[in-house]
């Protein structure tokens, strides 16, 4: 290795945060969600308010901070990018209530069982009067999205271009108008748990020992159990 790694890796980012840069978040944020969108901007906003409401400035990924997501859409990947908060760092919770909103908190010490939050929503009005503000856009986007519908390449390209300039568009847009935000207590929830591992006896792979079921006294992983699964895809949280 000829370069040492960086002691804090979000240290652009946190600057970005501290100097109020949106679209700097934005493209940051386009990175990790694959292209530009609205609702990846909002995500940005949102994530963006409630760290400056808490005052919170820096997140080294390790549970201090975290943010309660309330549908699994575009607006996750703003939070995600802009409060460090992931379900890889145990950090991003996921409440399946369909809902565009973040609540983000801020431990404030190991045994703490509340802490202060904020949580930022999106407007209802301001969500059902997109496709009036956005005519263009919302009429490709139903059909090569919502539809299912082939474009044309200049259709494809089109969306592509408008989408990009309405995320922008939603950087500009004054805070009240697009979101309510409230203060609150909340309940934190407790620290991930570090799990053994165990070896299916089936398949031989490693498997997180909480997760593995038991057959003739052996580890199984349920794949090879043949049992039932949470999933999260795009409708949602359900059992397979």
């Amino acid at each position: 290795m000829t370069n040492p790694l960086p002691e804090n890796p979000r240290a652009p980012i946190e600057a970005m945060i501290r100097d109020g840069d949106l679209e700097g978040l934005l493209m940051k944020a386009g990175e990790l969600h694959g292209h530009f969108c609205p609702y990846v901007a909002l995500g940005v906003r949102a994530g963006y308010a409630a760290l400056k409401t808490l005052g919170i400035e820096r997140n080294l990924g390790m549970e201090e901070v975290i943010a309660i997501v309330e549908a699994n859409n575009c607006f996750s990947d703003g939070i995600q990018m802009t409060t460090g908060c992931s379900f890889a760092n145990n950090a991003l919770i996921y409440h399946d209530l369909g809902k565009t909103a973040v609540t983000v908190a801020k431990r404030d010490g190991e045994h703490s069982a509340k802490a202060q939050a904020v949580r930022v929503a999106v407007r209802a009005d301001y969500s059902t009067s997109f496709d009036e503000r956005y005519p263009e856009a919302h009429e490709l986007f139903e059909k090569i999205v919502t539809n299912r519908e082939e474009p044309t390449p200049e259709e494809q390209a089109r969306l592509s271009e408008l989408w990009a300039e309405t995320s922008y568009r939603q950087l500009d847009v004054p805070e009240e108008e697009v979101f309510t935000i409230e203060k609150k207590e909340i309940d934190l929830p407790a620290y991930a748990p570090i799990h053994d591992s165990a070896v299916c006896s089936v398949c031989g792979e490693s498997v997180m020992e909480t997760k593995a079921r038991l057959r003739a006294g052996e580890p199984v992983c349920i794949d090879c159990a043949g049992a039932e699964r949470y999933v999260l895809d795009g409708s949602g949280m359900w059992v397979r």
